[in-house]
């Protein structure tokens, strides 16, 4: 008899971890299989289940090669429907344990109705109705389920079917909410009743449960954990979905059939997941005791200065910080319990109890070499997808893989989050988002309410804690992208407009603005931030912001009161800051987001509703230069055109943007990389268009983040890069040479070969974010945080043409080439920015650089 966890944790399928799933199951139409090698955005053909099968078909007219290909692909796909029976194997194991279960519950069910009638009932009918509320629905749609599965596994082919069963299944999933619903009624009801009726308690703590048919041995179970079962049963209902179709052929008639269930269960876990994270069991407990785990994750500690992966468990009445150990073989998970705090005894450390401890922080170049690294993995790992090799090769690449991201998320956080027990010793957590520091400390708090008596574990009670830490963790995986299964969306690639509208339901006026964070890698970034809006209860800010996705799948918005007086400022982990008013967080999803139109959207929090507007739209659209198509004007202009009309050597838009800059941008905190207001900028491309000689006037009332996305989107849709698409490759080319002195003399011969406007225009920009950068103490902006912005804008290619997926149900992504192309363009750039001087070879050359009426 194959044990409960066959199916739920095989393969790479981490359990349930409480968390919805960010994007229902996209799967592939059938038009869309038959031209898998048309899109843009899959894998090589020769991934493609279909596109194996029929070279096979025609495997007679191919070359010994081609032979030798397709019957290896064939014995592969033998292999997969081999598994799919022992998956399904698996799946019947684990549902006759299921129903032993429901069994065991029902059991008492019948003597308790009937002695409920007489006059000395044990219970009332409606007690018993509330306890064992679906119990007997449940029974019945499982023992059909498994009652049809059986036969078919049993008379077993490659050709049998069973997607008709999981879809059956799946759409009985509403029974499921209604126990659900009543789950927490039903313990609670339950455990009055035990207290109230000593048989009926001895009753409840004696149910047996027979491990199998065969076996005759039964197990006792309270009734409390036999409840759970059915809530823990739903939580993990999509994994096995997940096996079977990893091991089904698109081919195959189950296939759709397949998805379709999983589509139905995702979107139902969805809507039910709030309600069942709570609910989770933390250990069990002496009776009486309410010791719960409200929540879990893994953290980066500071200590001793250095960065520790931990895993931190918080529970009713206190916070356990543990570290996972190495596995030895024949020996599960162990947890080592590094430090607790009793819930009465935590505090929040100020920067004066902490000593101000100095963050180590990461050089982002450093940061972008680990992102570098994992994108080169992936493209490895894909290339070995398409051969015909064993897998090996790909699981040594996984394990690399699974390295780098690991360091990536020990290294990217960099903001504190310190805690102290009461003797005042404290602890540091880096954390990479302010929403994630407040969520700690605002459910912290919360339970600080239910807590009044200090206590301490003896060393058994706290090893028994740490060890039922394995059996209660939500969360099992750090949350890596390689952890996601094939089929899981990994993220939006572009930019996506956002218009933050206005808030209500504030109780008072006070000065609010907003800002927004989107993931990238795995952690949240800050990208952008609304005015603030004065004493008002109803703020109107109406600012739209282009923000830039990196296989993002979230999209958070923090509303912060600004505190203009000091003395007020929140001190909290060693930092000045503003007042957290409202958080909140949406999905962002491709399906919604694929359409060209405006998606309109609230988020609630604590009260507070903020109207927004969405647009998105792909990197490869985005990101595509378009033809010249007009003389007039400067946006979209050939920068020669441009500048032979005005007579300079510069585009007077890069002057002037460049000048009311640097006259009072300097200072300006994340200058460049801070979006401006969207409707700002496209009043001064305009202005710009129209050669409004206002413009500079409209410039000095505008905010300057608005200013330097108008330099930018001029940048951006110039026909052609300032690196001209000839030079583009030899560029590419000459930053990935080893040899520093080869590089530096290949760099500068291709700069040297630009043509006049273009390098002269490059070098008056180069010069000014030098300059920038001169500042970065105060603005934050690094010679790498530039070379960031500006790498793409200036030396992406127009040849690159884009394409929309045709089939308009796949999620719009970018494969890792793209991404390794865009992190070789922000090299170019940092390489110059990087370099003392630029040498002049000729006389030619040094006229120009040396001329400086621009």
């Amino acid at each position: 008899m194959l044990p409960d966890s066959f199916f739920l944790f095989s393969s790479r399928e981490a359990p349930y971890s409480g968390t919805p799933p960010s994007y229902g199951y996209l799967g592939q139409t059938e038009e869309h299989q038959q031209h898998h090698d048309l899109q843009p955005f899959s894998t090589s053909p020769s991934s493609s289940p279909r596109l194996r099968s029929k070279s096979r078909s025609s495997r007679d007219t191919h070359s010994s090669g081609s032979l030798e290909f397709a019957l290896s692909t064939e014995l592969d796909q033998e292999k997969e429907l081999e598994m799919r029976k022992w998956v399904l194997s698996g799946i019947l194991a684990s549902e006759e344990m299921y129903l032993s279960h429901l069994g065991a519950i029902l059991l008492p069910m019948k003597p308790l109705r009937a002695a409920a009638t007489t006059s000395q009932p044990m219970l009332t009918i409606q007690q018993i109705e509330t306890i064992f509320f679906k119990v007997t629905e449940l029974h019945e749609i499982h023992k059909d389920f498994y009652d049809a599965l059986l036969p078919r596994v049993q008379e077993w082919s490659h050709n049998q079917c069973v997607g008709d069963l999981f879809q059956k299944l799946a759409s009985q999933l509403g029974v499921y909410r209604a126990f659900v619903d009543n789950y927490k009624v039903a313990v609670e009801t339950a455990d009055k009743c035990c207290q109230a009726n000593v048989q009926f308690a001895e009753i409840c703590e004696n149910l047996k449960v027979r491990s199998s048919k065969e076996c005759k041995d039964q197990a006792k179970n309270s009734l409390e954990t036999l409840l759970y079962k059915p809530v823990d049963r739903v939580t993990r209902s999509t994994l096995v979905l997940h096996d079977l179709l990893k091991h089904t052929p698109s081919s195959h008639p189950d296939y759709t059939l397949l998805q379709d269930a999983l589509r139905i269960s995702q979107n139902f876990l969805s809507s039910i997941n709030e309600e069942i994270t709570p609910r989770r069991q933390s250990m069990t407990v002496k009776k009486g005791e309410n010791r719960q785990l409200m929540r879990d994750c893994f953290m980066v500690e500071l200590v001793e200065g250095s960065r520790k992966l931990r895993h931190v468990f918080l529970f009713t009445d206190l916070l356990l910080c543990a570290k996972l150990k190495k596995q030895t073989a024949g020996k599960g998970q162990q947890y080592d319990c590094k430090w607790y705090i009793p819930l009465s005894d935590l505090t929040f450390q100020t920067i004066e109890d902490s000593e101000a401890t100095p963050i180590p922080q990461v050089q982002e170049e450093e940061i972008d070499a680990m992102k570098i690294r994992i994108s080169q993995i992936k493209n490895e790992i894909q290339r070995e997808k398409r051969t015909t090799k064993g897998g090996k090769a790909i699981e040594r690449f996984k394990k690399k893989l699974s390295e780098q991201e690991s360091l990536l998320l020990l290294m990217s956080p960099s903001m504190a989050f310190r805690v102290a027990n009461r003797n005042g010793k404290g602890f540091t957590f880096l954390i990479s988002s302010d929403y994630e520091r407040a969520e700690w400390r605002e459910i912290i708090r919360e339970q600080q309410k239910k807590c009044f008596k200090s206590f301490s574990l003896t060393s058994l009670e706290l090893q028994m804690l740490t060890n039922s830490c394995v059996k209660l963790q939500t969360v099992h995986t750090i949350p890596m992208t390689m952890n996601k299964e094939e089929d899981e969306s990994s993220g939006l690639y572009g930019f996506l407009n956002v218009i933050v509208h206005s808030a209500s339901g504030l109780k008072q006026s006070l000065n609010l603005y907003c800002t927004l964070e989107v993931d990238s890698f795995g952690y949240f970034v800050n990208k952008a931030k609304t005015r603030v809006y004065r004493d008002s209860t109803e703020p109107n800010w109406n600012e739209e912001f282009e923000i830039e996705l990196e296989g993002s799948q979230t999209l958070r918005l923090l509303c912060y009161e600004k505190c203009y007086n000091k003395a007020k400022q929140n001190r909290e982990d060693g930092e000045n800051t503003d007042r957290i008013m409202a958080k909140g967080q949406i999905q962002l999803d491709p399906q919604t987001l694929q359409t060209k139109d405006w998606q309109r959207t609230v988020i609630t929090m604590n009260g507070i509703e903020v109207k927004l507007s969405m647009k998105f739209t792909s990197r490869e659209f985005s990101l595509k230069r378009m033809p010249s198509r007009k003389q007039s004007g400067v946006f979209g202009v050939k920068i020669s055109v441009v500048t032979k009309r005005e007579r300079s050597k510069v585009p007077l838009i890069v002057k002037q943007c460049v000048e009311e800059i640097e006259r009072r941008g300097m200072e300006e905190v994340g200058i460049y990389r801070v979006s401006g207001v969207a409707t700002d900028i496209q009043a001064l491309k305009a202005a710009f268009d129209a050669n409004n000689k206002d413009v500079s006037v409209m410039m000095s009332e505008m905010d300057v983040n608005a200013i330097a996305g108008t330099l930018k989107l001029y940048f951006r849709e110039l026909p052609e890069p300032l690196f001209t698409d000839d030079l583009y490759p030899n560029f590419a080319g000459g930053i990935a040479l080893s040899d520093s002195v080869a590089k530096e003399s290949c760099m500068l011969h291709l700069l040297l070969s630009l043509p006049e406007p273009n390098l002269v225009t490059f070098l008056f920009l180069l010069d000014h974010l030098k300059r920038i950068a001169d500042n970065e103490s105060v603005n934050k902006m690094s010679f790498h945080n530039l070379a960031t912005v500006f790498g793409p804008t200036l030396l992406r290619p127009s040849e690159k043409d884009s394409k929309i997926p045709a089939n308009a149900t796949q999620p719009i992504t970018m494969n890792d080439n793209w991404s390794l192309e865009v992190m070789s363009q922000v090299q170019v750039l940092l390489y110059f920015l990087q370099l003392q001087s630029i040498p002049t070879p000729d006389s030619k050359r040094q006229s120009i650089l040396f001329s400086t009426e621009v």
